[in-house]
């Protein structure tokens, strides 16, 4: 599907207290890639709020605090899919509850995954917002 102009995808990374990031391994779009929590910004909501949102409906997961840490533009999906979305990229490190699969047409696992090491194929926003987290960095072009 070609967009006539750039979408709002929020991604979320859950950072547990060892270290490791939440992951999926999508069956939806963007399929069969594995992804952060992420979604898109709805009318009127805070980044914040939409973080909140889709991690709960995604993984029944209540977090707290979510801090907004960088943007991706996301150009190879844009190339592969036609869908051009920039990612605001959200960090939790406080959450109650277990990960669990809320939405299973769209994805079939959560893990913990030590975030140097991704499991692959990896969408783009996730391994770009990965790569900005590990490198506290705002925004990279690759």
């Amino acid at each position: 599907m070609l967009c006539k102009r750039p979408l709002v995808g929020i991604g979320v990374i859950i950072e547990n207290k060892n270290g490791n990031i939440l992951i999926a391994k999508r069956i939806g779009t963007h399929a069969p890639k594995y992804s952060i929590v992420g979604g898109s910004l709805e009318l009127g909501e805070t980044f914040e709020e939409a973080a909140i949102r889709e991690v709960k409906e995604e993984t029944d997961l209540d977090i707290r605090s979510p801090k907004v840490l960088c943007i991706t533009n996301n150009l190879e999906t844009f190339n592969e899919e036609g869908r051009h979305s920039v990612s605001i990229i959200l960090l939790a490190k406080t959450f109650s509850g277990t990960p669990k699969v809320m939405e299973p047409e769209k994805l079939t696992e959560w893990f913990w995954c030590d975030p140097r090491k991704l499991t692959e194929p990896h969408y783009e926003a996730s391994r770009l917002g990965v790569a900005c987290y590990l490198e506290k960095k705002f925004y990279m072009r690759k």
